[in-house]
C-alpha cells in the first residue's frame, strides 16, 4: 500500500505500539477502500499459501490470527469473487475386506475419554489412482491430537503395508504399554503378523463395528482431506512422485501448518505442544455400561495395564461380542 512505503503492516504496528486489530479497525473506519484492498490481498495470500486447500472458514480463522477484523461471510464473498474457494471433494471409496475368519476385537475406542497423546491411535487404508495403476496408502493418527504418526505407500494391499506404517509410528512415538490401536476389521489389521506387533509392544487392539464409519471418523476425515487438498489437486508421474508429495503434505503441511477445527483451529503440533505445557500425560478412561440402569464401571488404560474386563451381562449398545 502506498501509505506504508517500504514498511510492512506488522512493522508499522510495532513501531507505533498499537495492535494490528486496532490498526485495521481504524483503517476500516477512515479508509474503507484501502482496508478492503488489504483484506482481499491477505485472503489471496492465505489461500495461495495453503494451495487452495483452505475453505473460507479456515481462511477466516487464519486472518483473525493475523489481526484482521473479518467474518466468514465476507471472506467467502472475496474468495468466491476471486475464484479462490477450496477444491471440492470427490466420492470417497472404502477398501476394507472384513470377510475373513480371523479374530476381531472389542471396540474400545468409542468408550475412551482421552486426556493426552499416545492413548489412542486410529488406523486406516485408502487407494490412490495414478495414470496406469492403483497404489495404497496406510496411515495412523493420534486420536487426541489428530497428528499423522505413521504412513506407508505401496502397490499392494498386503498386510506388510499396514505393518510398516505401524512400525514407523512406534519408532517415532515410542508409546508406553496400554496404548489402544483402533482400526476397521480389515484382514490387514486382523492378521497374525500385525496383531503380533501390537501385543509385543503392549498395544491393545480395538476394531470398529461392521458398516459403521463413525467409529473410525478421525482417520477417514484425514483421508478425505488428503484427497481433496492434495491428491485431486495434482497429477503424479509415478509412485515416487506421489510419495514425495504425500510426504510434503503430511510432514510439511498437515501436521505443522494446517489449522484443525477440532483442535480449536490449531495445528496438531501446536496442539500437542500446548497440551504438554499444561499438564502431565494421564491414562485414558474407559467406560463400560452394565445391564443395570444408572450403573457404570470405569477402568484406566495406562502403562502395564491389560485389556479391562467387562461387567457381567454387559449391554454393548447393539454390538455383539465375539
Amino acid at each position: 500500500m502506498p501509505m506504508q512505503g517500504s514498511l510492512s503492516i506488522e512493522r508499522m504496528c510495532q513501531l507505533a505500539r498499537v495492535s494490528r486489530a486496532g490498526f485495521y479497525r481504524c483503517l476500516q473506519e477512515r479508509l474503507p477502500r484501502e482496508e478492503e484492498t488489504e483484506v482481499r490481498s491477505a485472503v489471496q495470500q492465505v489461500a495461495l499459501e495453503h494451495r487452495r486447500r483452505y475453505g473460507y472458514r479456515r481462511v477466516t480463522r487464519e486472518l483473525k490470527r493475523r489481526g484482521f477484523l473479518v467474518n466468514h461471510k465476507r471472506v467467502a464473498r472475496i474468495m468466491r469473487e476471486d475464484d479462490l474457494l477450496g477444491i471440492q471433494p470427490r466420492r470417497f471409496v472404502a477398501t476394507t475386506d472384513s470377510d475373513h475368519a480371523l479374530e476381531v476385537y472389542l471396540n474400545l475406542a468409542r468408550r475412551m475419554h482421552l486426556s493426552g497423546i499416545d492413548q489412542l491411535w486410529v488406523a486406516d487404508i485408502t487407494y490412490i489412482r495414478l495414470r496406469t495403476e492403483f497404489v495404497y496408502l496406510a496411515v495412523i493418527l493420534d486420536g487426541f491430537s489428530r497428528k499423522v504418526v505413521g504412513w506407508k505407500l505401496d502397490r499392494t494391499l498386503a498386510a506388510r503395508l499396514a505393518g510398516e506404517a505401524l512400525q514407523q509410528a512406534i519408532e517415532l512415538r515410542r508409546p508406553l504399554p496400554g496404548l489402544v490401536h483402533h482400526s476397521d476389521r480389515g484382514i490387514q489389521y486382523a492378521s497374525a503378523d500385525y496383531v503380533g506387533i501390537l501385543k509385543q509392544r503392549g498395544i491393545i487392539p480395538s476394531m470398529s463395528r461392521p458398516a459403521n464409519p463413525y467409529d473410525n471418523a478421525s482417520c477417514e476425515s484425514f483421508i478425505k482431506t488428503l484427497k481433496r487438498e492434495e491428491i485431486y489437486a495434482n497429477e503424479y508421474l509415478d509412485q515416487e512422485h506421489l510419495r514425495d508429495h504425500i510426504e510434503e503434505f503430511i510432514d510439511g503441511y498437515y501436521n505443522r501448518k494446517r489449522l484443525h477445527s477440532a483442535l480449536g483451529y490449531r495445528t496438531p503440533e501446536e496442539f500437542e505442544a500446548d497440551e504438554r505445557s499444561k499438564t502431565e500425560l494421564h491414562s485414558a478412561t474407559l467406560r463400560f455400561f452394565s445391564g443395570e440402569p444408572q450403573k457404570v464401571t470405569t477402568a484406566l488404560v495406562g502403562e502395564g495395564t491389560q485389556t479391562p474386563s467387562l461387567p457381567h451381562t454387559p449391554t454393548l449398545l447393539g454390538e455383539s461380542m465375539r
